[in-house]
């Protein structure tokens, strides 16, 4: 995409007043595949606004054992329910 439109996407969100951008699991994919071996038995914490819908906390969950994690801690400051991913 290029930047052009990445603005215009950028000027649309203004415009309706959605400024809720997330980084996308691809972004992280592309970028901690060269750090892989810097996560062996290392506790990681993503402070989040929600880990339900974090693609940081997402990217962690689904390759826990791939990278070798001793644990993955994720906090925020939501309202909790019982419900657990």
């Amino acid at each position: 995409m290029g930047r052009n439109a990445t603005n215009k996407i950028l000027q649309n969100a203004k415009k309706s007043k959605s400024d809720e951008f997330y980084t996308q699991l691809s972004d992280i994919e592309s970028e901690l595949k060269h750090y892989k071996n810097h996560f062996q038995n290392k506790i990681v914490y993503c402070n989040c606004d929600d880990p339900t819908i974090s693609n940081f906390f997402n990217y962690f969950v689904l390759n826990f054992k791939e990278l070798g994690l001793k644990k993955l801690i994720a906090s925020c400051y939501k309202k909790q329910e019982n419900r657990l991913i």
